[in-house]
């Protein structure tokens, strides 16, 4: 029996961190500090199930419209070839665009995904299986719900490159986070100055919340610590 593939302990160690320490609101928030105001994904991609939260690297795969089915081609083969290349912490990240017809997502592929260690899927396409992937705990954020089966419906034409998903640019590498909030991609090239000023940002929520709870006036807390 193969053992199952583990993240480094770095990578492990700064997961552990922002699972503990951080959402997506106050990540949203940096990145608007930052000048990065459109990092947020469109409000209609929601999470199957708002328990779970996803904090890994993008793998992006592009998705485009078809209308046939061609005989004696598989249409899976980009997909799968993305799949089983997955790496312990990484997130598909599936960009299908506006027509609502495409559902890359099922049961099958979240088993496929847990046995590789993926820490979830996000996707502004459509999710099937739903039940299935509910009970198996893996965290995926989607952009509707529905049975089609995207063969004769749409294909992936590219992998690992940088991909619009619910209206957001995700570059492969991506540091990716998503909870019951939404959803939000943070660059590689600013992910450090991101996280300390978010971890930064947290102590004075917690700081503003406590004086909250003792009766403090909000016009008070907000001068002396200057978040809401």
């Amino acid at each position: 029996m193969s053992k199952k593939p583990r993240k480094s302990a770095p990578a492990q160690a700064l997961e552990r961190r922002i699972r503990k320490d951080l959402f997506v609101a106050l990540l949203s928030d940096t990145l608007d500090t930052l000048g990065h105001r459109n990092q947020a994904f469109a409000s209609h991609v929601r999470p199957l199930d708002d328990a779970l939260m996803i904090v890994g690297r993008a793998r992006t795969g592009l998705y485009r419209d078809v209308f046939h089915i061609e005989p004696g081609r598989n249409p899976y083969e980009l997909e799968i070839a993305l799949i089983d290349d997955l790496k312990p912490g990484e997130v598909p990240v599936l960009a299908c665009g506006k027509s609502g017809r495409i559902a890359p997502w099922g049961g099958l592929l979240t088993t496929a995904c847990i046995a590789r260690g993926a820490a979830g899927c996000i996707t502004d396409g459509l999710v099937r299986d739903i039940k299935a992937i509910r009970k198996l705990k893996f965290p995926v954020h989607h952009g509707g719900i529905g049975p089609l089966d995207s063969k004769g419906r749409g294909e992936v034409v590219a992998i690992d490159v940088p991909v619009e998903c619910g209206g957001v640019l995700v570059h492969p590498g991506d540091l990716m986070v998503g909870d019951a909030d939404g959803v939000v991609a943070i660059p590689r090239k600013i992910e450090a100055e991101v996280l300390k000023r978010a971890f930064e940002k947290v102590k004075k929520e917690n700081a503003t919340e406590a004086a909250l709870r003792r009766g403090d006036k909000l016009a008070d807390v907000f001068k002396r610590f200057g978040v809401l």
